[in-house]
């Protein structure tokens, strides 16, 4: 039965649900999620009750990163279906009420996509990407210092004495966004899936497009807020003819941006009228579990947007980081991305316990928030996947010091009491393409509907309450006084929200409604790491 979608600018206030395909649900029975699976489990996502979807990549790739390495952006690849099921995933998406966001790689393409195909053959195409001579003597030396996100030189020969730029994996060659053709194949691209209903674009890399003119050494000790490889200003002129192409359509299409940088004043600035929609808050993502740190990330996220007027987004993982029960199972539950994804042990029970008062906090507070999928089943990161499985080029490209992020993209469970966990059909010969823990029999999607103190009976119960009560509520909030290593807020209409960051029982203010709370609440008292819903 076909829903009603909710109003003009429902992207200020979503609850938006990622879904990284290959781990999501395998309709065909290869081990690998597909679009057939992810259309079977729709009804699932609209009783969760997210406004909207987030696909990675489903584009045509070599897979050499997870699909992000892209060769053709106007074709769905075989391990994931055709274009024609990617047309009816999109119809039945807005059947079921809710919007579809697709992930855009602009920054880089793959290998094989024909321009570099013909940029290697050094056809006219080769301006359409970073190639110059090398330096030293003979050439044998990369152009500049830089070097790739992934480890080692961001720079490989390219067999005629010029090197390619590449940020990420050597099979990912940086495009050129100085070449008009470049824009306006990308402009193309956008009416491409526009046309086909597309609600949105996620955009990979948003603040890395724009190269320094002259691509200058970064340096021994280079200033982070002022890389040559990231934040340049011509940037801004692509998103805003980007606006303009969007803003041709019907119903709020969006943008949200994947904008990793070390300032407010420059990430604000993508979110300027007429630029990006919106772009993930990774300071909240990565900052410590403790009261302080999340106060002043609050705060200092509020103050960020309203200056430009966008609202914010609240994300607590995603599919290139450390799932956050894992996380705040440890003592140090602050995230560096630069650590080598291994640490401390880490206390599932203590991880659980606040990952649930960390969903009800996100879900909570003013804007739009993020749930990728299995936080609304209390998925821990997967830390002992064996070597040899691993596929994130991270692990090669480190000399095998990151294992990467597979840990966080293991494939769901469904269903059933032994891999694969419902996630392929039951006559499915091959496995998932990485193996699913044993202890997850008690996590899967159908276990916990019907426990109602599971954690997808919590995300359930906080999205319904949300969409009825807070989502609605004038995008604003006031602290309220709190005892040490506690945090509180209200919001319009009697709504407030206590979150306990210590060990210890806390008393909840007096005569409130108790509407919903990650632990039980007994004696007025708010369990230790528990966040609770209240009306004053």
């Amino acid at each position: 039965m076909s829903m009603a979608l909710t109003p003009a600018a429902w992207w200020r206030t979503a609850a938006i649900y990622q879904i990284y395909v290959r781990s999501f649900a395998d309709g065909d029975g290869d081990g690998i999620g597909d679009l057939a699976g992810l259309r079977r489990r729709l009804p699932y996502l609209r009783e969760l009750g997210v406004d909207a979807l987030w696909l990675t990549p489903w584009y045509v790739s070599p897979m050499a990163d997870a699909g992000y390495d892209v060769a053709d952006y106007r074709d769905i690849d075989p391990v994931f279906g055709t274009l024609a099921e990617a047309e009816e995933l999109i119809a039945d998406v807005h059947a079921h009420g809710l919007r579809i966001i697709i992930d855009l790689v602009p920054n880089h393409c793959s290998e094989r996509h024909p321009w570099f195909q013909e940029a290697l053959a050094g056809g006219p195409a080769r301006d359409r990407f970073w190639f110059l001579p090398g330096r030293g003597e003979h050439g044998e030396l990369p152009p500049n210092d830089w070097q790739s996100y992934f480890g080692g030189p961001a720079w490989t020969p390219a067999g005629d004495g010029q090197w390619y730029l590449h940020m990420f994996a050597p099979q990912q060659p940086d495009l050129n966004w100085e070449n008009a053709e470049v824009r306006a194949e990308f402009e193309d691209i956008l009416r491409f899936w526009l046309d086909r209903g597309a609600d949105g674009f996620r955009v990979d890399v948003a603040h890395g497009l724009v190269k320094k003119d002259g691509l200058p050494d970064a340096g021994a000790d280079p200033d982070p807020a002022d890389l040559p490889y990231q934040d340049c200003d011509g940037v801004h002129e692509i998103y805003r003819a980007w606006r303009r192409v969007s803003d041709a359509y019907a119903g709020e299409r969006v943008f949200v941006g994947e904008v990793w940088l070390p300032t407010p004043a420059q990430f604000a600035r993508y979110l300027r009228p007429g630029e990006l929609h919106s772009a993930f808050n990774f300071e909240f993502l990565v900052g410590a579990w403790e009261a302080g740190p999340v106060r002043e990330v609050i705060a200092a996220t509020l103050a960020t947007h309203e200056s430009v007027g966008a609202p914010p987004t609240w994300v607590l993982s995603n599919h290139d980081t450390i799932r956050h029960v894992t996380r705040y199972g440890r003592e140090r539950t602050a995230f560096d991305m630069g650590d080598k994804r291994h640490g401390a042990p880490s206390d599932p029970e203590l991880g659980a316990r606040r990952a649930r008062a960390a969903a009800l906090l996100t879900l909570a507070l003013p804007g739009g928030v993020y749930v990728y999928q299995g936080d609304e089943l209390g998925l821990a990161e997967v830390e002992d996947l064996p070597e040899e499985l691993l596929q994130d080029p991270t692990w090669e490209r480190s000399g095998r010091t990151d294992r990467g992020r597979d840990g966080c993209r293991v494939p769901l469970p469904w269903s059933g009491d032994q891999a694969p966990f419902g996630f392929s059909p039951p006559e499915a010969a091959a496995e998932p393409w990485l193996p699913q823990p044993a202890a997850w029999k008690g996590l899967t999607a159908e276990a916990q509907a019907a426990d109602p103190g599971s954690m997808l009976s919590l995300y359930r119960a906080a999205l319904a309450l949300r969409r009825g009560l807070v989502a609605g509520l004038p995008q604003t909030l006031t602290w309220l006084e709190a005892g040490a290593g506690v945090v509180a807020f209200a919001r319009p209409g009697g709504f407030a929200c206590v979150v306990n960051f210590t060990a210890a029982a806390v008393a909840l203010p007096a005569h409130v409604e108790v509407l919903l709370a990650s632990a039980p609440v007994a004696d007025g008292l708010l369990p230790a790491h528990a966040c609770a819903w209240l009306r004053r």
